[in-house]
């Protein structure tokens, strides 16, 4: 167990998050429920914004660290995200 506690903050949660991905596409893929997909879809879109943000963060980066540039890394994914769904429209309409 100790082995477990000498990892730092950014590895342990990309380790969730890779795991979080595999689920998703378990519950995505199952065919009992609807209500089961519509959760591996909200889940897989939020743990793949997510692990945009930490994909680019090192995993020997400390907590305090880690959390400031994973701020930082969410503001850009925001705004490229936002900035898109601002000029698809924009876009779309001059191609008419």
């Amino acid at each position: 167990m100790s082995r477990h506690k000498d990892r730092p903050f950014a590895y342990k949660v990309q380790w969730v998050l890779i795991t979080a991905l595999v689920l998703s596409f378990v519950l995505i893929m199952q065919t009992i429920s609807i209500a089961i997909y519509q959760v591996g879809i909200v889940l897989l879109i939020t743990a793949t914004l997510i692990q945009i943000a930490f994909g680019n963060i090192p995993p020997e980066t400390d907590r305090s660290t880690t959390l400031v540039m994973f701020a930082w890394m969410m503001l850009i994914v925001i705004a490229v995200f936002g900035t898109g769904m601002l000029l698809a429209p924009l876009l779309v309409n001059m191609g008419r």
